[in-house]
């Protein structure tokens, strides 16, 4: 077997093995977790976003799986919470990024690029792209609506 052989059958057979845990944004879940991951959020707390202004790390023992994904929460308090309401701490555009899903297309997302508007919270990718998605939000919001859930297939 020549070189060039055994190298593309050892990256069909790691792709093959590994399959089962590619990066459900590029399966294009409904709610983004980033890459070998099930956790929302990149593991923060998205009740914090809203009772306490900031994003706040969620912590392993307490979580709560919704939606197709583990949540994670500072406190008992932010849990019980999300448990109560999940639709009213829920990301819109299920974490993708709004500024993306405006324009047609998902993209990750930062929790620190982040905004409440209307009592939903946002992400974007960065703050240089949340920059831009500020710029008419409102705008942005009704072309990102419009889109979703339709960029996901």
């Amino acid at each position: 077997m020549t070189l060039r052989r055994s190298t593309i059958l050892l990256f069909a057979s790691l792709f093959l093995l590994l399959h089962p845990f590619v990066s459900p944004a590029a399966a294009k879940d409904p709610v983004y977790t980033g890459t070998f991951s099930n956790v929302a959020l990149s593991g923060f707390d998205a009740v914090a976003y809203f009772v306490r202004g900031q994003p706040v790390e969620g912590l392993g023992d307490l979580e709560y799986d919704w939606n197709g994904a583990t949540w994670r929460f500072a406190n008992q308090a932010n849990l019980k919470a999300f448990k109560a309401a999940p639709q009213t701490y829920a990301l819109q555009y299920g974490g993708y990024c709004a500024w993306a899903v405006s324009q047609g297309y998902t993209a990750s997302t930062d929790p620190e690029a982040w905004r409440i508007v209307d009592n939903k919270l946002y992400l974007n990718y960065s703050k240089g792209v949340q920059r831009n998605w500020e710029k008419d939000i409102p705008g942005n919001i009704k072309r990102a609506n419009a889109n979703w859930p339709k960029v996901l297939q």
